[in-house]
Formats: C-alpha cells, structure tokens, sequence
C-alpha cells in the first residue's frame, strides 16, 4: 500500500489531504490488514479524488468491500452540504437503487426434499439474463406511478402485501422523484422490465439461516436458525442505466458551466441546488422507485411459486427489509468532525444505510435495535444479517458495505475460468446454480470476491454494523 497511507485504527485507515492535488478532506477507508493487501491503487486514488469535490464533509469515506468503479470507488460513501455540495452520478453508479431484499419462510431445510428441482422452478418462473422481459404489463401510465410511489404502487397493483412498504428503506419510495426528467428513451427500456432480474451480478439466492449471532435481535427481525430464506438482488434495469447515461451528459457540461475543477471527468456533477443537480436528482429519485417495484414484484412471483409448491400461505413469507445500495439521499446528520446537525445528500455507491437505533426512519419494530442490514455474499459463500450501529452514525454518515467486493474483472475471471467448472464445483459443496449462459456463472465465480466473512468480520470491528445471523446458500438463479 501507498506509503502515505495511515493505519490510524484496527480496521481504519486514512488518506491525507497531500495524496493528490486539491483535496478538501482526508479519505478513510475500513479493511482489515489482509484485505489491505489486496487493495487496488486506483480504488485509493478514487477514493481521494472524490475528496476534492466540493462540499464534501469530513471524510470521503470506503468500505471494506472497496473496489475500483466509475467515479467514485464502489464502496464509496461521501456527504455534501446542502449549500456547497454536488450531486454526480459518479457517486450512485449506473444501476441506480442496485439493492437487495430477504424474506422468511416457515420452511426449514427437510421441507425441500429436491433443491434443483426449485432452483429450476425459479429459473423458470423469474426472468433472467440480458433484456430478460417481465410478465407484468405495463402502461405508460403504470409506469409514471411506479417512478412515483415505488414498492407501494406494486403493492397496490396486488404485487404484495401493506406490511411489505415498510420495511422498505424509504418505505419503497424516496421523495423528490420528478417524472418529466426520465427519458422517453429510459421509459421504454423501464416497461417490459419490471420483475425481472437482469445480469451481472444480480440473483436470487434460497440460503438457511445456519447461525444466530444476536438472538435477540433476530427474534426482533424475525429471523431463526435452520429457517429457509430468500434473497432477492436487483435494482433499476435498462431504466435506470438509461437515466445515468442521460445526465452524465448534461453534467459533463454543467461541470464546466459551474467552474468545478475535477480530477476525473468521471465524476461530473453539478450543484446540488442547480436546475441540472435537481434535474438528475428527481430522475434519479424516480429510478430508484422503479427499482423498489421492480424487487416487490419478483417478491410477488416468489411468494406464489413457494405458495403453491410447498402449501403454504403467501403471508407466511414476510419481508425481513430491503435495502438500497446506488443512491443519493437528503439525511438529517450530526456532523462529527465539527458543525451542527444538519441535511446533507449522503452519496452510497455499493454501499448500505446502516442507521443506528433511534432514528425515525427506520420502522418502529426494529427502531430499538437499529436498521436491518443485508449483506450478500458471492454465490457460493455466506450472506450476513447485521443491523445498523451509533458507530455508523458518527463514522460513515450510517453507512457500511454492501457485499464482498471484487477483485478480478468480469472479463479476467471468463479467461480463468469456465462456468461449468464453477457450477460443478458448487454442486460438490451442495449449492445448486442455474444462469442463462456458463459466462454468467463464470465471471460470478466466489473466488472472484473477497470473503464475505471477513468484510462483514471488517465492518463488525469497526462497530459500523454488527452481525445479527448467518446465511448458507442453496440454490441460486443468477443473471
């Protein structure tokens, strides 16, 4: 690691203000000392760049899943100020409101007498892969509504149940949404889109619970060990990477227009109070709604199969929570390192709200315990239940990771590996994989991930969230 790094705690550490020209606050980052090692020099200069933008409060901040993105490093997590700041792109990532959901069921593992016989049930019943189309049908009208309310317009199109929105982050819908700022362009992408999955990375994961670390807590969460579980990981489609190409766009210009010197023109941005930043931020808002249906639909589509498979109601299957990763959003926040509480937009990208209890926006049951936090793991290892910590909220404006974080490309693990070779590999280890191609499976490959284990050991230390049970994969549909 750079030299100029300093390891100023256990899991902590941070970037000075002379790691490159013009930065306005130190960087700080959470890794363990292994996964230090690891750590990619581009992802530092990342993450000090996003240091120099302005507005930036405290620190710019990287979790310990910290990889080299667009922009911002994903794992990147900054604050701006409502006066001074931006609001860039760079900061959400093209798949706006990439999130992950879990659900419960009253099954436990000798309830499933045939894992790839559901495996492929799912397979068959989620749509999956590149311009995957959905079942629902959508109007233009629909749609608008979507972009609007989110998961509550899903579930008012019978895509659910009242108790799914809020346990939703943003109960399924984040205010400012502005319709007229999404694209026709983006819109047609968005309406055959809509309960469908995607590539890349995204899944659904049946795991069982095979670990209880906070017994209290999970009872709190509805959570117990040998419980079959779902975990559903998608975000905003075709509409969403749409929106972000579109203000990229303009926000390459308003950069220039506004004087902001940048080290990266990947991180284009624009003021927050600008007609461009206001302009992104409500189509982004609106991306982020969509996103939040298009998850409560696929929900909807689990719940049936499971329903009619293994006789039991739809609402033996709640929503645990559902939290976003790629967003921008207006928080209220002590600012630890000097000022009064205050509003901010707190840029997550590939990161998670983590809030600590207390705070009114988490729903009531869970408020005494802190926000539920869902952090998957990569295909063939464990995914984490956490919940949100105060250390969140005094160190990383209650955020944490999001997931393991890679460390080969997509393209790299295609060369090293074969999809038939991973998959061969998960049936040995009891974890049953279907995907529309072996090229899916292969750049998904776990060993293309840092352990999930340890991010999630890194984030525990650091008291940014604190690990409530574990999850054992299964069965996974993958993109």
């Amino acid at each position: 690691m750079n030299e100029k790094i300093q390891h100023i705690a256990d899991s902590e550490w941070e970037i000075p203000t002379n790691f490159v020209p013009g930065m306005r606050v130190p960087g700080r980052f959470f890794l363990s000392e292994s996964l230090a090692k690891g750590l990619e020099e581009g992802a530092l200069t990342q993450l000090a760049n996003v240091a120099t933008l302005p507005g930036i409060l405290c620190n710019s901040l990287g979790m310990p899943d910290i990889h080299w993105g667009y922009g911002f490093p994903i794992g990147g997590v900054a604050a701006f100020d409502e006066e001074t700041g931006i609001i860039s792109p760079g900061g959400v990532g093209f798949d706006i409101n990439c999130g992950v959901r879990m659900i419960t069921t009253p099954l436990t593992l000798a309830d499933i007498p045939d894992m790839k016989e559901l495996v492929e049930s799912l397979y068959e019943t989620v749509p999956t892969g590149v311009g995957s189309k959905s079942p629902v049908r959508l109007s233009q009208n629909d749609l608008s509504s979507m972009l609007t309310d989110g998961a509550k317009n899903a579930v008012e199109l019978g895509y659910g149940m009242k108790s799914d929105i809020s346990r939703c982050e943003e109960n399924g819908a984040m205010p400012g949404a502005e319709i007229e700022f999404v694209s026709k362009k983006a819109r047609q992408r968005g309406v055959p889109q809509c309960g469908t999955l995607g590539s890349g990375n995204h899944f659904l994961e049946v795991q069982v619970i095979d670990e209880i670390a906070d017994e209290a807590t999970a009872k709190t969460f509805g959570v117990a060990e040998d419980q079959i579980c779902v975990m559903i990981h998608c975000g905003s489609r075709g509409l969403g990477h749409q929106v972000c190409t579109d203000h990229l766009q303009v926000l390459e210009e308003a950069t220039k227009k506004y004087g902001i010197r940048l080290p990266d023109r990947q991180l284009a941005c624009a003021p927050l109070h600008s007609p461009e930043g206001e302009a992104y931020f409500g189509a982004m808002a609106a991306s982020a709604n969509y996103a939040w249906a298009n998850r409560q639909v696929i929900t909807h589509l689990v719940r049936e199969l499971f329903a009619k498979k293994f006789g039991i109601s739809y609402e033996e299957m709640p929503l645990v929570y559902d939290v976003a990763h790629n967003v921008a959003k207006w928080e209220e926040h002590d600012i630890s390192c000097g000022g009064p509480r205050r509003r901010v937009c707190v840029h997550r990208k590939g990161a998670t709200r983590a809030f600590g209890p207390g705070r009114k926006e988490i729903v009531q049951e869970f408020r005494d315990v802190g926000q539920p936090v869902i952090i998957p793991g990569s295909m063939g290892t464990s995914s984490y239940l956490l919940a949100g910590t105060a250390g969140a909220m005094e160190k990383t404006f209650g955020s944490t990771c999001h997931g393991a974080g890679r460390v080969q490309s997509r393209s790299s693990a295609k060369k090293n590996l074969t999809g038939d070779m991973v998959a061969h590999d998960l049936a040995r280890r009891g974890i049953i994989v279907r995907a529309p191609n072996a090229a899916a499976i292969a750049e998904e490959a776990p060993d293309v991930y840092k352990p999930s284990s340890e991010v999630v050991q890194v984030v525990h230390d650091a008291g940014i969230s604190r690990i409530v049970a574990r999850f054992r994969p299964l069965g996974v549909i993958k993109g």
